[in-house]
């Protein structure tokens, strides 16, 4: 039993998305509009904060009476009644007496106890099978932002709680959310929604942002600055952990701490089998931001710069000029090692690049990747020419994403060859010799890998994409999700097919995808012929580590095997079996 006062200890069970454990407090911020300032309050400044929601009530009624006026004089009874029916939300007793009760239960600041109740109410609403009622969530949520910005018309404010450590609770995160939110103060997070498939995980396991998705009515239920754990290997989220259980994962914190330092200590070493076969270890990155983690992780290059999140997260994409000043900057960085910009690869659950006049019916075999920049020429030409400028200062090759034939690559590069030729008449510095590159990632393009391979120089294969196509299994569907299967049959001959096109033509395979990462593949990876594998900065000591465990020629057999058998867990056993066998202590 808990002590007098002491709260019960509450676990939600999710998905595991990202491994690793956060201990710190929740902050918590819901659909709609956003969150505000969070920060606990005493008992004698209750009775303060339940005035300051009074007052920014009686402002929100003035503007919305003077509004509705207003609207009146221009548009008639019928339109200005809608701002009547906002007034009413503001004088909903039962709102107003639930804000009040729980600014004095939390003891928390009165704008964020007015989010919260809103929050609850709005989430409440959205669950209604009602479409009428469902409707009406946008007034509640354009009176309710209206409220929180007459409280920051007061002088009285402090800094937001979630400034410190947190773990982020939300319905759901964006890419966007992901790629650009503060690592050094989000040490992990959970969402209601979401897939451990989803392009979101992929770049919390990226960053090594311990994750968990699927947890159920979290964001209604759970009150922000609570004390949590999250487990990001069994995919727990635990408020108010009793000591037992605080001293439990703090203790396997530390473990998992000790293997990460003594893969520290091999930082840098040459990433060879034991039997001599040399792989390279390369990073995936979003933004320039990612550079200092890169170069501690010891990787040799950047094998995928996903400039989607440079060009897509500003209000304007931005121009050439600014382009050629990033690229250059990551060139100059990483220097000798090589660094490979993918172009812009908008759609599906990525970044969309234009808002489109009609939804696409199923986006993932849309308009998205270099289908994108073909049909926007201008654009496509802006980032050629800056990849090419940046090419004067470091090793840089140019890969183009969701290519499905020739004939999209023929195009891509007679943008790079005009591109070439400007620049040449303009007098601008670039490396001629630039290599060019394809994404392999629709099976269209594995199956005839071979009549591809004669026009570039490389082939990195995006595993993500890849397995999806080929079983027909969208990643973010929870439905389906059980059947996105990285060693299903299939997957592993189209990726040993693209490797042997590659290597009887003489040039290189990378993967970039998911896989590459998941050191429980390494071994058939390896044994499949792969020469490169790109990874997040965080996995990099980890692959690097598991590739010098490994033989080459013993992988090569179990390989061998594997595109042989009918079952992906079969296949998955085989690989795992050499996992265990020469690095078990690095699985989790």
């Amino acid at each position: 039993m808990p002590a007098k006062g002491e709260k019960l200890q509450v676990i939600y069970e999710g998905i595991p998305a990202s491994p690793g454990i956060s201990i710190a407090p929740v902050h918590v911020i819901a659909r709609g509009f956003s969150s505000p300032e969070v920060y606990e309050i005493t008992e004698n400044e209750v009775e303060r904060e339940q005035g300051r929601f009074t007052q920014a009530l009686e402002i929100t009624k003035r503007q919305l009476i003077e509004l509705q006026s207003r609207l009146k004089d221009l548009a008639g009874d019928n339109e200005s009644g809608i701002f009547e029916a906002h007034v009413m939300i503001l004088e909903d007793r039962s709102v107003v007496k639930r804000v009040q009760s729980t600014i004095e239960k939390r003891l928390q600041n009165a704008e964020y106890a007015f989010y919260a109740v809103m929050q609850n109410f709005l989430e409440a609403m959205r669950r209604i099978p009602d479409p009428y009622l469902r409707e009406r969530t946008a007034d509640i949520e354009d009176v309710a932002e209206r409220v929180l910005r007459n409280f920051s018309l007061e002088a009285d404010t402090r800094p937001m709680g979630p400034d410190d450590h947190h773990v982020l609770v939300a319905y759901d995160l964006a890419p966007s959310d992901t790629a650009s939110m503060n690592r050094k103060h989000v040490l992990g997070f959970a969402t209601e929604q979401g897939s451990v498939n989803s392009h979101t995980a992929i770049l919390a396991r990226a960053f090594g942002i311990p994750a968990v998705v699927g947890l159920d009515a979290a964001v209604i239920d759970i009150i922000a600055l609570t004390p949590s754990i999250l487990d990001g290997y069994t995919g727990k989220l635990i408020l108010n952990p009793d000591p037992e259980t605080l001293d439990r994962y703090r203790r396997l914190s530390l473990d998992k701490e000790r293997v990460r330092n003594s893969l520290d200590a091999m930082r840098g070493a040459a990433t060879q089998t034991v039997d001599g076969r040399p792989l390279t270890v390369s990073a995936n990155i979003e933004l320039v931001d990612d550079l200092p983690l890169v170069k501690r992780s010891g990787a040799k290059g950047i094998g995928l710069y996903r400039t989607e999140f440079l060009l897509l997260n500003a209000e304007e994409m931005p121009d050439e000029q600014r382009q050629a000043q990033v690229y250059s900057r990551v060139a100059r960085e990483m220097a000798p090692h090589t660094v490979i910009i993918r172009t812009l690869d908008a759609g599906g659950d990525k970044l969309p690049v234009e808002a489109l006049t009609d939804a696409e019916p199923n986006p993932f075999l849309g308009w998205r990747g270099i289908r994108v920049s073909l049909a926007r020429p201008a654009m496509f030409r802006e980032q050629i020419r800056a990849v090419l400028r940046a090419s004067a200062f470091g090793k840089v090759a140019v890969m183009f994403p969701m290519i499905s034939g020739l004939s999209e690559v023929l195009r891509s590069k007679d943008m790079v060859r005009r591109c070439m030729d400007e620049l040449e008449k303009e007098g601008i510095a670039f490396d001629r010799h630039l290599p060019v590159g394809i994404m392999i990632e629709v099976p269209a393009a594995a199956i005839c890998a071979d009549l591809v391979a004669p026009y570039v120089d490389f082939f990195s294969i995006g595993t993500n994409d890849l397995i999806q196509y080929t079983v027909a299994v969208d990643r973010v569907n929870p439905h389906v999700a059980e059947l996105y299967r990285p060693t299903h049959p299939a997957v592993i001959r189209l990726i040993k097919r693209t490797i042997d096109a590659a290597t009887n033509n003489g040039i290189w395979t990378g993967i970039c995808g998911e896989m590459a990462g998941d050191i429980r593949l390494t071994p058939l990876l390896l044994g499949l012929g792969v020469e490169e594998l790109s990874v997040g900065p965080q996995q990099v000591p980890r692959v690097g580590q598991a590739i010098r465990s490994l033989s080459h020629a013993e992988c090569a057999v179990m390989a061998d095997e594997a595109l042989k058998h009918p079952r992906s867990q079969g296949i998955l056993d085989l690989s795992m079996a050499l996992a265990r066998k020469h690095y078990s202590e690095l699985l989790d």
